[in-house]
C-alpha cells in the first residue's frame, strides 16, 4: 500500500511537472505573437509612407544608381559644413576684434586680449581632441592617403571623431593669423567621413551589406573636401589625384567632378545667400589688367620667381622634417607632447601671440589681417610703392595694415617673409587639427608681392631692356609666388588651377604655370619627400614611395628581369588567342603587360576581369581586336585590400 502511494505520488508529482511545462509552454506561445507583433502607433500611415519610399527608390534608381545620389549629397553637406565652419570662425573672430578695439587706450589689457584668446583657443582644442578622440589631431590626409591604397586605420572614420574634429578646427582657425594654420587638410578628412558613411547607407538602400567605405567613395571625398574649401571643383579633384592616390582609375573621374561641382555650387549658393557676394564669382575676387596682363619679357621674371620658390621651398621642408624629428627625439618636447598637449599647445600660442602683438613686432606683419585679409591684399593689383595723384587711392595705400608702421613696404614684406617661416613651422608641431595648405598658399603670395613691388619700382623709373613698363601689376606676381610655393611644398601643379580658380584671373595662367613648373623642377630634385610624405614617415604609416624616385631606370628596363621566367606576359598588340591562352595559364587577378616580346619594355597591368569581358565580347559579337584598343593598362600595380575583392 505504502509502496502504491509512493508511486502514485511520483506519477501525479510527474503529471503536475509536465501540466506546468505545457502550461509554460503555451504561455510562451501566446507572449511569441504579442513580441513580434508589437502595438505600434499609426500602421496605417506608416505603411503608407513605407510604401511611397520603396516606390521613390525605384524611381530614382530607374533615373540612375543611388550611387549618385549620394555623390550629390556628399558634395552639398560637405559644402555646408564648409560654410558653417566658415560662419562659425567669422563671429569668433569678430569677437576677438570687437573686444581689442573696445580696450583702445589700455596695452596691457589689449596685450591680455590678444594673447590669452588665441591661447585659450588652442588650448582647448588641443586638451578636448585629446580626451575625446586622439585621432582628431593633425591634419588627417596622411591617413587619408593610407586608406586609399587599401589599408585599414581603425577609429579614424568615427562619428566621434568627424564631431572633435570639426569642433577642433573651428577653435583652431578662430584663433586667428597669430597660429597662421588653415583647413584644407582636415576638411578633407571631414568630408571623407561624411563619404563613408553615405557608402553605407547607400549600401543600405540597395540592400547590400557592406563593413567598410568602398575606395572610389572616399576618392571622390576627397576630391570633394578641396573643392568645398574654395568652391574650385576642377582643382579640387586634380589635388585629389595628385596627392591622395597613387594610383587614379579612369572611372574616377566623372563621379569626382559630379560631387565636387555638386559642393562648389552649393559652397557659392551659401555665400550668396548669406549675404556675401552678390552673384555667383571667385572666392577672393581681383581686378587685374586684362588689356595688358603683363610684358612679354615679365616671363622671365616669373621663371625667376618660381626658382625663388623653390629655394625658399627646400628650406622650409628641410626646417619642417627637423622639427618632426626633434620633437620625437628631445625629452622635454615629446614629455609635453605626450601628457601635456593642451599647455603646449597654450604656451606656443601665446608665444605666437606675443610676437604679433600690433604694438611689438606685429606691426611690420600686418598681424590685424586675418588669413582672408591677407591674401586678399596680397592679389592687390595697385603698387603699393608708388605715389598715385589720385587722393582718394593715395589715401586707400596709406591705411594699408602693411603700412601702418610707417616703413617702407619691402622691409614689411621681407620681415613678413623672415618671421612667419619658422612661426609656421613652430606652429606644424601644435597637436590641434590644423591645415597647412593654406599658410604655404599666403606665404607664397607674399613672395611674389615682394618681387613685384621690386619690378613695379624699378620700372617706374624709366626704361627696360628698351621696353617702357608703365603698369606693371604686382597682384599678378603674387598668384603665381602663391601657386609656385604651394606647389612646390606638396609637389604638385594643381595650385596653378587653384590660383585661377579663386581669383577668376586667367589672364596670368600661364606666368602661373610657368612659375608653378620651374619650382616644382627644383622642389623635387634629390627626390626630396613632399610636405605630405613627410608626415606619413614620421607617423610610420604605410605608404607608397614614388618606383621611379627609387629606380629611374624602371620604365626602360625589361620585364624579364623583375618576374618570374615562367610568369605570364601579354603584349599589347595581343588578339584573343593570345589572351585566351594567358588566361587559361594564369590565376593572377592581374596580367603584365609589355610592348612586345623581343624588347618587353613593361607597360602597366591589366585586370583580369578585363580580360574575360574582352574575350566574351569577342565570342558574342564575333569581333577581332587588339588588347590596347579595348581593355585599360593601369601603369601602377593595383593593390587589392584583404576585406575586398577585385571586381568582376
Amino acid at each position: 500500500m505504502k509502496s502504491f502511494k509512493k508511486s502514485h505520488g511520483i506519477e501525479t508529482d510527474e503529471e503536475d511537472n509536465i501540466q506546468k511545462q505545457e502550461n509554460n509552454s503555451e504561455a510562451s506561445q501566446n507572449m511569441i505573437p504579442l513580441l513580434l507583433d508589437s502595438w505600434k502607433p499609426y500602421r496605417r500611415p506608416r505603411a503608407i509612407v513605407k510604401e511611397l519610399l520603396l516606390k521613390l527608390r525605384e524611381r530614382l534608381g530607374s533615373v540612375c544608381g543611388i550611387q549618385w545620389y549620394c555623390f550629390a549629397t556628399l558634395g552639398i553637406l560637405t559644402a555646408l559644413l564648409s560654410f558653417l565652419l566658415d560662419l562659425s570662425v567669422a563671429k569668433l573672430l569678430r569677437a576677438h576684434q570687437w573686444l581689442y578695439v573696445k580696450l583702445e587706450g589700455h596695452i596691457l589689457l589689449q596685450f591680455l586680449c590678444w594673447t590669452l584668446y588665441p591661447a585659450c583657443l588652442g588650448a582647448f582644442a588641443s586638451t578636448f581632441s585629446h580626451n575625446i578622440c586622439p585621432f582628431s589631431t593633425g591634419s588627417g590626409m596622411p591617413e587619408v592617403r593610407t586608406m586609399l591604397v587599401g589599408i585599414e586605420v581603425p577609429h579614424y572614420l568615427s562619428v566621434t571623431n568627424m564631431f572633435t574634429k570639426f569642433l577642433g578646427l573651428t577653435c583652431t582657425l578662430a584663433s586667428g593669423s597669430t597660429v597662421f594654420l588653415g583647413k584644407v587638410g582636415p576638411f578633407v578628412h571631414l568630408s571623407t567621413m561624411v563619404g563613408a558613411y553615405l557608402d553605407k547607407l547607400s549600401s543600405l538602400i540597395q540592400g547590400k551589406k557592406k563593413e567598410e567605405a568602398g575606395t572610389e567613395m572616399l576618392v571622390v571625398s576627397a576630391a570633394v573636401g578641396v573643392a568645398s574649401c574654395f568652391g574650385a571643383p576642377v582643382s579640387g579633384v586634380l589635388f585629389s589625384v595628385e596627392v591622395m592616390s597613387s594610383h587614379f582609375a579612369l572611372r574616377h573621374y566623372c563621379p569626382c567632378f559630379f560631387s565636387a561641382a555638386c559642393g562648389a555650387l552649393t559652397f557659392h549658393l551659401l555665400y550668396v545667400w548669406s549675404g556675401d557676394g552678390e552673384t555667383l564669382q571667385a572666392l577672393f575676387k581681383t581686378n587685374f589688367p586684362t588689356a595688358l596682363p603683363f610684358y612679354p619679357l615679365e616671363i622671365l621674371l616669373f621663371a625667376l620667381l618660381g626658382l625663388l620658390c623653390g629655394a625658399l621651398c627646400c628650406c622650409y621642408l628641410f626646417c619642417h622634417r627637423w622639427i618632426l624629428k626633434f620633437t620625437k627625439t628631445n625629452r622635454v618636447f615629446l614629455k609635453m607632447l605626450t601628457t601635456e598637449k593642451g599647455l603646449y599647445s597654450g604656451l606656443v600660442v601665446f608665444f605666437l601671440a606675443s610676437l604679433t602683438f600690433p604694438f611689438s613686432a606685429g606691426q611690420y606683419m600686418a598681424s590685424k589681417y586675418t588669413s582672408k585679409q591677407l591674401l586678399t591684399s596680397l592679389l592687390d593689383s595697385r603698387q603699393w610703392s608708388s605715389q598715385s595723384h589720385n587722393a582718394s587711392v593715395q589715401l586707400e595705400l596709406e591705411s594699408l595694415e602693411w603700412r601702418s608702421s610707417g616703413t617702407p613696404i619691402f622691409l614689411s614684406l621681407a620681415f613678413f617673409l623672415l618671421m612667419k617661416m619658422w612661426m609656421l613651422v613652430l606652429a606644424c608641431t601644435l597637436p590641434l587639427p590644423a591645415g597647412y595648405f593654406m599658410p604655404v598658399f599666403i606665404y607664397g603670395a607674399a613672395i611674389g608681392r615682394l618681387l613685384g613691388e621690386g619690378v613695379a619700382y624699378m620700372s617706374s623709373g624709366g626704361r627696360i631692356l628698351g621696353q617702357q613698363w608703365t603698369s606693371v601689376n604686382p597682384g599678378g606676381y603674387a598668384l603665381a609666388g602663391a601657386a609656385a610655393f604651394s606647389g612646390a611644398v606638396t609637389h604638385t601643379l594643381s595650385p596653378a588651377l587653384l590660383a585661377a580658380e579663386l581669383t577668376g584671373q586667367f589672364s596670368h595662367a600661364l606666368p602661373v604655370l610657368l612659375s608653378t613648373l620651374v619650382a616644382n623642377a627644383l622642389a623635387r630634385s634629390r627626390d626630396r619627400p613632399s610636405f605630405y610624405d613627410a608626415l606619413s614617415i614620421s607617423k610610420k604609416l604605410p605608404h607608397l614611395p614614388s618606383l621611379k624616385k627609387a629606380f629611374p631606370q624602371i620604365p626602360s628596363t625589361p620585364l624579364g628581369q623583375v618576374l618570374r621566367k615562367k610568369s605570364v606576359q601579354l603584349q599589347k598588340a595581343a588578339g584573343p588567342a593570345e589572351v585566351q591562352s594567358a588566361v587559361n595559364s594564369s590565376s593572377e587577378a592581374q596580367i603584365p603587360v609589355v610592348d612586345s616580346h623581343e624588347s618587353q619594355v613593361f607597360l602597366g597591368f591589366v585586370l583580369r576581369s578585363e580580360l574575360l569581358l574582352f574575350l566574351h565580347r569577342c565570342q558574342t559579337q564575333h569581333m577581332e581586336g587588339r588588347l590596347d584598343e579595348v581593355c585599360s593598362i593601369h601603369p601602377n600595380l593595383i593593390l587589392v585590400s584583404p576585406h575586398n575583392t577585385v571586381e568582376e
